[in-house]
């Protein structure tokens, strides 16, 4: 409330846009298409970690959602979606776990330019079911 006795609608939390949480980087050192699939190597809490790289209170919230998330296999656009990070975010936050040791990445089982034939007939079946 002001002097005046007037309400104010509350300020909304500042929000960091996508792009800081990168450093600007769009480009990952990993392949990670929307299907592949990763898995944290260690718990949130850093309590399989020791040594003084590991994870921390100055860790970011995001990082931290992210590996407590991945606690089971998770396809990349999973992470995405559930959290609520841009695609190209969670690549390049993804990548840069994978690089720490943090997630492993699980291939896709194929290479590049070659359809999964099973992921198409998936997505095929699902959209005749609509």
């Amino acid at each position: 409330m002001t002097a005046a006795g007037s309400s104010r609608p509350a300020r909304k939390p500042a929000r960091v846009r996508p792009y800081s949480l990168t450093g600007g980087r769009t480009r990952s050192g990993h392949v990670l298409l929307v299907e592949t699939f990763v898995a944290s190597l260690e718990s949130p809490d850093g309590r399989l970690d020791l040594a003084p790289s590991g994870l921390n209170a100055r860790m970011m919230p995001e990082i931290r959602a992210i590996i407590e998330l991945c606690d089971r296999m998770r396809s990349v656009a999973e992470v995405s979606a559930m959290l609520k990070i841009p695609l190209g975010v969670v690549r390049v936050l993804l990548s840069d776990l994978a690089d720490q040791g943090k997630i492993r990445v699980y291939g896709t089982g194929r290479g590049p330019g070659q359809p999964d034939r099973a992921l198409l007939e998936r997505v095929l079946s699902g959209l005749r079911r609509l």
